[in-house]
């Protein structure tokens, strides 16, 4: 027997036009678009949109963009494939997914849970102007090839393992210095290096004091137990307890993504049919190098 389980896209799958067909077509989807304008202060809407793409792309944008935009795209699996979010058994999101996740969980309101990422966005751009870094994807190298990059890039200054995403692309984060080393050394030794363009070294110790911030929201927002198992980036395990929950999201903002733990856990749980639920097929490219065959269906403005 199928065994359905969701999975909500990160910062990096945003695009001008996202939601547009969603907010037309769903009026569930139109609803939440209507709600983040009046959480948020500024029209979201016309963002997603329209863009412009260079304000859409920055974390205090992108991050609620995304949040919106996806459970935008969950009203569209709801109204067509009801039985497969009633089935749902299980759930995760990459970094910013994962409040998605828990929305969809019933383990925080929507409201609340656009105000947490609005804040969160907002405490990461900060940290992220106040330490010059980045982000480099390396690929063709294995967690053992690319910790010995990130120990010899260090002579440069902090950097470290952001994102397991799955085999053979693991992302790394630091300041850049130390970013442009790692880049060097991962080519010289036959891996593939890309810069990312994201504000910063997210999910590091550089993203200090992003998370006392984050603490500082998440302590009045109201958590409550999730309905279904969502699985936690920091650790790949599963947390039910509300003040588990908050902890583990302080924590994310330090931690490396164990997205492919993350997804090995789940197919171990025994989901066999995937929805990657919101903008792009991001997860559906990292789902084809952790598990082949696993069929992953993707829910956004564009048909299958």
């Amino acid at each position: 027997m199928s065994k359905i389980a969701l999975l909500f896209p990160g910062q990096g799958a945003q695009h001008v036009g996202m939601g547009k067909q969603l907010f037309a077509e769903y009026p569930k989807a139109k609803e939440l678009f209507d709600i983040a304008n009046e959480v948020l202060g500024y029209d979201l809407a016309k963002l997603c949109f329209e863009g412009p793409a260079k304000e859409l792309d920055t974390t205090i944008f992108s991050q609620p963009a995304l949040f919106v935009s996806s459970l935008a795209a969950l009203e569209k699996l709801r109204a067509d494939s009801p039985d497969v979010v009633l089935g749902c058994e299980m759930a995760a999101g990459l970094s910013l997914g994962e409040y998605t996740a828990l929305v969809f969980s019933g383990a925080m309101s929507f409201e609340q849970g656009l105000k947490v990422v609005q804040r969160r966005g907002q405490a990461m751009q900060a940290a992220a102007d106040a330490t010059p870094s980045g982000m480099v994807s390396i690929l063709l190298m294995d967690r053992e090839q690319v910790q010995k990059v990130c120990d010899e890039a260090s002579s440069e200054g902090p950097i470290q393992i952001a994102n397991y995403l799955c085999p053979g692309n693991i992302v790394v984060s630091g300041v850049n210095a130390a970013c442009i080393r790692a880049a060097e050394l991962a080519e010289q030794a036959g891996g593939r290096a890309i810069p990312l363009a994201v504000a910063g070294a997210f999910h590091t110790p550089i993203m200090k004091p992003a998370d006392e911030q984050l603490a500082e929201v998440l302590s009045a927002t109201e958590i409550r137990t999730p309905e279904i198992p969502v699985v936690s980036n920091v650790d790949a395990a599963v947390h039910t307890e509300p003040e588990e929950i908050r902890n583990i999201l302080i924590q994310q903002v330090l931690q490396p993504v164990r997205w492919e733990d993350s997804i090995q856990v789940m197919l171990s749980s025994g989901c066999t049919d995937f929805y990657e639920v919101g903008p792009g097929k991001v997860l559906k490219g990292l789902m084809k190098r952790i598990s082949r065959k696993t069929p992953i269906t993707t829910v956004n403005d564009s048909p299958e």
